[in-house]
């Protein structure tokens, strides 16, 4: 049986903390920033942590990622 590869794209998207949380970006902070309020901006640019029940999904394919 071959070795479980890490699904590439998701070694960027997520990060494992030390309690093995997984941390994951905040949508709607890439473009079109100008009419967004500043406040908005700062809440979207702070780290949120997945949902238990998406976490179950990534931890196939996050299972190299430690």
């Amino acid at each position: 049986m071959p070795k479980m590869k890490t699904h590439s794209s998701l070694k960027d998207r997520f990060k494992v903390t030390g309690t093995g949380k997984v941390k994951r970006n905040k949508a709607y902070k890439n473009h079109l920033l100008s009419h967004k309020s500043g406040r908005q901006k700062r809440v979207l640019g702070a780290p949120a942590l997945l949902a238990k029940g998406d976490v179950r999904r990534l931890q196939q394919q996050l299972a190299n990622l430690k």
